[in-house]
């Protein structure tokens, strides 16, 4: 019996897929030129597609793939795919919640450690043969202000560790409060910003959040504030924050994702206040292994005729 075809949008992520070679037979779209070519050329046979948050798939990508009946979404993320086209079409949707929420709340930890003792900075330096100066005098983590915008399980997860690991004080950002949590709620941001030292965006990416941090939220932040983000690069104006750091009107920031992924906007490449790695904080060995089987668990059921064990929430 011929398996039904998968087309993985995923690039980074093919080692994801194995376990679900046993239910489908699987096109990896870098290794036939690129997202757009391999639609062409497969498109009447693509049943199943995988992406993520990030690569998404649009209305006019879906149209052209007449027999395609699940969208897959690697991770947690699901932004960027056109969902109200896809149930318009009765496509199932699936994605993994909580297969990559500890790797990422520990990244982002790591990200938060690295700014504030400059971590990177210095590490550059050590590597010019220099070493510690005078003015050299980085923040304590122990005892601050942590502010999340965003509690869901990586934003709960980032704000346990700083919480019983720095003794924080945490306070949160959302759409809406949270009543099974003891942290302060803050309707507004910018009040969020005001208040901590360290504010860490974990939030999806849409319509709603697009640029919610800009030049009022960082002038809250201030002089001794830090921002993290490992979110969605959208999240924050980079013009505004590249502004802000080079001009020192917050103390650092610590980004894993970016507006143009994977371009980095050239100016904060220069800047000493800011740490940058390649949208990884959700990769770990552990993670990649909870995504597949969390995958080929969904495509399995999809295909078997069973109820989606995640499927994405109305």
């Amino acid at each position: 019996m011929t398996k039904p075809l998968l087309l993985n949008l995923v690039h980074e992520s093919p080692q994801a897929l194995l376990p679900s070679q046993s239910i489908c037979d699987i096109v990896h779209a870098h290794e036939h030129g690129g997202r757009e070519a391999a639609i062409a050329a497969f498109a009447p046979r693509i049943q199943a597609l995988v992406t993520h948050g990030v690569h998404g798939l649009s209305a006019a990508e879906m149209k052209l793939m007449p027999r395609l009946s699940i969208v897959a979404c690697i991770g947690a993320g699901f932004d960027n795919v056109d969902l109200a086209a896809a149930r318009a079409r009765g496509i199932a949707l699936s994605y993994g919640p909580d297969t990559n929420a500890s790797t990422t709340a520990d990244h982002a930890v790591a990200l938060l450690l690295g700014v504030v003792r400059k971590l990177g900075a210095l590490d550059r330096r050590m590597r010019l043969g220099g070493w510690k100066h005078p003015s050299d005098d980085p923040p304590a983590l122990s005892g601050k202000r942590l502010g999340l915008a965003g509690v869901g399980r990586i934003g709960q997860g980032i704000g346990q560790r700083c919480e019983a690991g720095f003794g924080m004080e945490v306070a949160y950002f959302s759409r809406r409060r949270r009543q099974e949590l003891a942290w302060t709620y803050m309707g507004e941001l910018g009040e969020l910003a005001a208040w901590c030292d360290f504010l860490v965006l974990a939030l999806p990416g849409d319509a709603q959040t697009h640029h919610i941090v800009g030049s009022t939220v960082l002038k809250a932040l201030g002089p001794a504030g830090y921002l993290v983000n490992i979110g969605r690069g959208a999240l924050v104006d980079t013009q505004a924050l590249t502004m802000a750091l080079s001009e020192h009107r917050i103390a650092g920031a610590a980004l894993d994702v970016f507006e143009d992924e994977p371009r980095v906007n050239a100016e904060l490449l220069l800047l000493d206040n800011v740490l940058l790695t390649p949208h990884l904080a959700g990769r770990s060995p552990e993670a990649q292994e909870a995504m597949a089987r969390l995958l080929a668990q969904n495509l399995a059921a999809h295909f078997g005729g069973r109820p989606l064990p995640t499927p994405i929430p109305a």
